[in-house]
């Protein structure tokens, strides 16, 4: 922890079942039984302008000061779980605020807080009491919330314990965790996806002490198993693994978008499944894979799904406003959706990202979405074995980028942060749904409205 640590105080043992729970358990604990909501930041403006005698960011009960007796030894972590463990945990903690709260008011001073970590800090994890000494030295209200202190005793972070933290100049006192030694290949690994998808060392130091692995990145692993398979189920059935879209055959599939089939909603989200031949599917999944993987271990299955679905279905719906003529096949929509949100997230937090050789693995990225999207552009306007279809558009590939640099950029630049708090975030939602009732308009009228001469159905 460098020069801030802390002598560690002599205290009173913690009680048995204290010692055998880990703190997230007994936060659960505690906010389970205690009823404890988690704080809102209008709810904790709020409270501030209130009554001290008044709770309002957290409810509290005042507790007996002596911790009950018990004769039981050293209890297992099935045993923690028990009732009487629960009771135990419960107290403990709260027991800890409430002596420097003898009014049960829900705050604390910034001082008395830095006493309770001096005495206490032993307790808690490195990475978590020092962003707990950030949030004392930089809050300028003068008051630390109760609630607060549960949210990163339990990994929730609400958006007033983010905005604390980052009042002021925020300097972090314990070495940075790049040059932390004795990791295994595990957290080496966990180390290695947060300094290439986050820019801030708190957030680092955060991601690596809360990331469990549970769940695992299964959407980006499941979706390319998915494809994948329909890949070689369609090399089978068509004899043909390379440019399989140049098969007479190739568009009777019925997952494919077609601009004589634009009717069958679900064409514009199944195209995925079906891809050019073993070179389109081979580079889309290395960049799924290698990009998307990452930032769902950080950010989730479901926000990295979000922005590969928004891609996916923009691509498609730009294919049908753009080039109104051809088919579209491929995940090229969801995977640039990904990449342009990654690279556009390092660029705007070039000097916070800290991994490797960050210039030469940008040139690289580009350079394969260059080829990738180059092949796409040569396909497009080869001669077509059957003349009345062109070969599949590329137009979806700019539309996947366009979601990437606005609805992606988004949701990676705020880790664990609520999106819904987000005016940019309603902004760039509002713009996506503007865009998806326009095309579903211009599907509905304007290809009778322009007498095109679509290619006929397969």
């Amino acid at each position: 922890m460098g020069d801030r640590l802390l002598p560690e105080p002599t205290r009173a043992n913690p009680s048995p079942a204290v010692a055998a729970c880990s703190e997230a358990e007994a936060i659960e604990v505690l906010e389970s039984e205690d009823g404890l909501p988690m704080a809102a930041e209008d709810n904790h403006r709020a409270g501030r302008n209130q009554n001290p005698s008044t709770p309002t960011c957290c409810p509290k009960t005042k507790l007996p000061s002596q911790q009950p007796h018990t004769d039981h030894p050293l209890l297992s972590r099935t045993q923690c779980d028990s009732s009487r463990g629960q009771k135990h945990v419960r107290k403990h903690w709260k027991a800890l605020f409430d002596q420097f709260d003898p009014e049960s008011t829900g705050y604390i001073s910034t001082e008395k807080f830095r006493n309770l970590l001096q005495r206490h800090g032993s307790e808690l994890d490195p990475h978590k009491l020092e962003v707990l000494l950030a949030l004392a030295d930089n809050n300028s209200d003068g008051k630390i919330c109760y609630q607060d202190f549960v949210n990163l005793m339990s990994n929730k972070r609400s958006n007033s314990f983010r905005q604390a933290i980052l009042q002021g100049n925020r300097r972090l006192c314990s070495k940075a965790l790049l040059e932390e030694t004795g990791l295994n290949l595990s957290q080496r690994l966990i180390r290695h996806v947060a300094y290439e998808t986050l820019p801030r060392e708190i957030d680092r130091k955060w991601y690596y002490d809360s990331y469990t692995c549970c769940p695992p990145p299964w959407f980006m692993i499941v979706i390319t198993i998915v494809e994948v398979a329909f890949f070689l189920y369609n090399g089978v059935v068509l004899d043909r693994f390379v440019l399989q879209v140049t098969h007479p055959l190739y568009l009777k599939n019925s997952l494919l978008y077609h601009p004589q089939l634009r009717a069958q909603a679900w064409r514009y989200l199944t195209y995925i499944f079906m891809h050019a031949g073993i070179e389109h599917l081979g580079l889309n999944v290395v960049l799924q894979l290698l990009v998307g993987v990452p930032l769902e271990m950080v950010h989730g299955a479901a926000r990295i799904g979000f922005v590969y679905v928004a891609g996916v279905i923009a691509g498609s719906l730009a294919v049908s406003i753009a080039d109104m003529t051809a088919p579209v096949v491929g995940s090229s929509g969801g995977v640039y959706a990904l990449i342009s949100a990654h690279l556009a997230n390092i660029v705007m937090n070039w000097s916070g990202m800290k991994c490797q050789f960050k210039l030469l693995r940008m040139a690289v990225a580009l350079i394969c979405m260059s080829f990738e999207f180059g092949r796409a552009v040569w396909l497009r306007f080869y001669p077509s074995a059957y003349p009345p279809c062109p070969h599949p558009s590329f137009i979806a590939h700019l539309g996947g980028v366009a979601v990437g640099i606005t609805l992606g950029v988004v949701i990676l630049r705020n880790y664990e942060q609520r999106l819904q708090d987000q005016s940019l975030w309603w902004i760039f939602v509002s713009m996506y749904m503007v865009f998806v009732l326009f095309a579903v308009f211009w599907n509905i009228f304007a290809y009778s409205l322009l007498d095109l001469k679509l290619p006929p159905p397969p």
